[in-house]
């Protein structure tokens, strides 16, 4: 009995210390399988946070914009140019025409406005009609003209007949003397008169014919166009009172003025380039043809004449003239500093290509710049680019922007 319950202690012992261990076993499968799920989703939570690649996302170095935007931001598109970045004068100076294509127009005699036939801005040929005047003595010069013409047929006759006389000596020496000497200061007399009479705009032959005028004309001495009216209907002029102002652009150039220190490296044929502030970023180009000969004074600068290559018909006397003086004829390709974007110690410029779509991109290509002058920027590039490549003429830290603000949203 004493053996039966022995082997029945074992058997409990036994029993108790195997589900023990059954328990134990099962408690660090648990504990394994916990840790192996608290490593799956450290790992999920790190791939989520990680950035993805951009190459993998397809993100390019290319910006995109419309020809919209474009507008509205005022790019230019257009090839590479090459430049004259050093040997130069900077100078300034206005538009103007020399002394022959100007002219102020008055009346010969002082007379009342009867008329206004042009106004500024109006374009004007030699002898074209601008006003008319009126005056008692315009109608008075008619009429001592016209007597006298006819007196001078009279004294014409009176001369013929006594010179007759004097050849075959029957007539006196003096009548033949005094006929002579009416005749001469009549025709004389009606010389000048005729003279004036054509001065006035007025036809002789109309006089003579009995037509007699109550207004002159007064006439344009030259080609142009009315720069100024400086009249009024019905008001009196004197000879001297200036009425238009005529000019004729045809031979309009540049007047530079050009400091002492810099007078000894200028000289004729010399290329001139310039900007006038009222036509925009155009430029123009010009030739020196006269270099002048004294100074003027406060501040002492030489007048320098340049005829303008290629003109146009905006140009307009007085108009202000921001000028370089070429004197070196090394030429490097360049862009406005505009285009031209530095990051660091890096710079670039945009290429520009037209998509199918009429969209433009822009990808930004770095460049070593070599020097920077009157707002234009030289340089060289680092890779080969094609010929005939558009780049963008302006707006390079804009295009820059708003690239980096492109990938920035496509990194999120």
């Amino acid at each position: 009995m004493k053996k039966v319950n022995l082997y029945i202690a074992i058997i409990l012992l036994a029993s108790i210390a195997f589900i023990g261990c059954k328990n134990n076993s099962e408690k660090d499968n648990h504990k394994h399988d916990e840790g192996k799920h608290i490593e799956n989703t450290s790992i999920a939570t790190k791939t989520e946070l990680e950035p993805v690649d951009e190459e993998e996302q397809g993100h390019g170095e290319e910006l995109t914009l419309t020809q919209k935007q474009l507008d509205i931001l005022d790019i230019k598109v257009d090839t590479l140019i090459k430049r004259n970045m050093s040997g130069f004068i900077q100078v300034n100076g206005q538009l103007g025409v020399p002394p022959q294509n100007e002219a102020i127009v008055t009346s010969i005699l002082g007379a009342n406005i009867s008329s206004i036939r042009a106004i500024e801005g109006d374009k004007v040929k030699k002898g074209q009609t601008l006003a008319y005047i009126s005056h008692p003595s315009i109608i008075i010069m008619q009429t001592d003209y016209l007597q006298t013409y006819n007196k001078l047929t009279f004294l014409e006759q009176d001369y013929n007949r006594q010179k007759k006389l004097y050849d075959a000596q029957v007539g006196s020496g003096r009548d033949y003397q005094q006929a002579q000497s009416a005749f001469s200061s009549a025709k004389g007399l009606a010389r000048g008169l005729e003279s004036q009479l054509r001065l006035l705009g007025i036809s002789p032959s109309n006089v003579r014919a009995g037509t007699i005028s109550q207004v002159a004309p007064v006439r344009s001495p030259i080609d142009g166009f009315i720069e100024k009216v400086k009249i009024k209907s019905g008001q009196y002029v004197e000879p001297q009172t200036p009425m238009f102002e005529v000019v004729n652009t045809e031979h309009i150039h540049a007047d530079l003025m050009v400091f002492e220190k810099d007078v000894s490296k200028v000289k004729n044929g010399q290329l001139v380039k310039f900007n006038i502030e009222a036509l925009g970023n155009k430029e123009l180009t010009a030739n020196i043809y006269s270099v002048g000969k004294s100074f003027e004074e406060g501040p002492k600068a030489l007048h320098v004449h340049a005829e303008i290559e290629n003109k146009n018909k905006n140009l307009i006397p007085g108009m202000y003239v921001n000028a370089r003086i070429i004197t070196d004829e090394s030429l490097e390709q360049a862009l406005p500093e505009d285009a031209v974007f530095q990051e660091g110690e890096t710079f670039y410029v945009f290429i520009a290509e037209e998509e199918e779509d009429g969209t433009w991109g822009f990808t930004p290509k770095e460049v070593v710049v070599k020097s920077t002058n009157n707002g234009f920027s030289a340089f060289d590039f680092k890779e080969d680019v094609e010929k005939g490549t558009l780049f963008a003429q302006s707006g390079a830290y804009y295009l820059m922007a708003e690239m980096k603000k492109s990938e920035a949203e496509h990194a999120h």
